[in-house]
């Protein structure tokens, strides 16, 4: 346990960015090896970001389990991830930009960076500007109906465009509902009906321009109290998973897309995506996005 009253380094940064004040605010905080879960997330929700990542030394597992992996060398560090108000296994963004905030400082050197987290160890290649995450394994379930699942997230059943919404991921799963473009800033979760369709992680409310392989997204997280979240790592790569399922992209071979979102909520995310298939089968997703440097400093242990 860490001797409350201590202090510990950490940083802000922005991920999934364009600019500064821009993307998904995300607390890092160095050397958190010796914090216990009930201390993480105390100043988990203290930062009260939708998500802050403690870094710590790897444990002594190999990296056998590394999806592709034939048994390379163990992780170069652990994540673990605090919302305000859980610990998850696996995020995106605060594995994107906890893989970047590491080799910024000179703690790693750039290139690919070897994770280990809840979900088992993934890798992450890092350059200067951000990092490329590669997801876990894919999986994929079918999801509530849409027109009830549309209802649940405060539109008409006539808004659902007719895609099954399944629930797919990449480590961490959503459900997808696609709608039409010109309502998906109206959503608006409704907790129970949720409840009722026992809709689990998150679900991603989004439109598919095919025209220019992009989607559009707004992201509500059940660990972020049903709140929005304004760039979601583990949603844009299971959203390949879904994009495969419903045939939206080919289901043999690699195609790349860009997530737009958090713009109805003034902070604009882009992540730039990758989802390889074959036999309509998911084998490997990739999420890339940019990180900003906004803020350092020390905090007190709880």
């Amino acid at each position: 346990m860490s001797s409350p009253g201590a202090e510990l380094e950490y940083e802000v940064v922005d991920v999934f960015a364009p600019r500064a004040y821009a993307g998904n605010p995300l607390a890092v905080v160095y050397d958190a090896d010796a914090l216990t879960t009930e201390q993480c997330q105390a100043l988990a929700f203290e930062f009260h970001l939708s998500e802050t990542s403690f870094l710590c030394a790897p444990t002594e597992g190999s990296g056998a389990d590394h999806p592709g992996s034939a048994g390379g060398p163990k992780a170069d560090y652990r994540v673990r991830i605090f919302t305000p108000y859980a610990e998850l296994p696996f995020a995106g963004h605060p594995s994107v930009g906890a893989a970047h905030t590491l080799v910024r400082a000179g703690r790693l050197p750039a290139g690919t960076v070897r994770q280990e987290c809840g979900a088992g160890i993934l890798d992450l290649v890092v350059d200067e500007d951000g990092a490329t995450l590669s997801g876990g394994r894919a999986t994929l379930e079918d999801g509530p109906d849409p027109g009830r699942l549309a209802e649940a997230m405060g539109l008409s059943s006539a808004d659902a465009v007719g895609i099954p919404a399944h629930v797919a991921g990449c480590g961490l799963p959503f459900t997808y509902l696609a709608v039409r473009r010109e309502v998906v800033d109206e959503a608006a979760p409704v907790p129970a009906l949720l409840g009722e369709l026992g809709v689990g992680e998150g679900v991603s409310v989004l439109s598919w321009d095919a025209a220019t392989s992009t989607v559009y997204a707004r992201v509500f997280a059940a660990d972020l109290a049903w709140g929005e979240d304004p760039a979601t790592g583990s949603a844009a790569l299971g959203a390949g998973v879904w994009l495969v399922a419903a045939g939206l992209v080919t289901g043999d071979g690699t195609s790349s897309y860009v997530i737009r979102q958090g713009e109805a909520m003034g902070r604009p995310s882009h992540l730039s995506c990758t989802v390889t298939a074959a036999g309509r089968r998911v084998t490997a997703a990739t999420v890339q996005g940019a990180v900003v440097p906004i803020a350092r400093g020390r905090i007190r242990v709880p």
